[in-house]
């Protein structure tokens, strides 16, 4: 799990890096728009699925420990 939280997260930076450089090219309403309805929220959500890997993660974790 903290391996594909990892991979995500950083998926998210990249695309957000990728945006930025792409700003400098597409600035019209139909990019702020594009930003606000889709890039926002899917960063909200990915950061929201990372945490909930992270505590899964340590959930598992206990679960192996217990039961070994």
């Amino acid at each position: 799990m903290s391996t594909g939280s990892a991979r995500l997260s950083h998926a998210v930076r990249t695309l957000r890096e990728r945006w930025e450089e792409t700003k400098g090219y597409w600035s019209d309403q139909q990019a702020r728009d594009f930003e606000r309805n889709h890039l926002l929220p899917l960063e909200s959500q990915t950061n929201t699925a990372a945490r909930g890997m992270e505590k899964l993660a340590e959930v598992f974790a206990r679960l192996r420990h217990d039961c070994s």
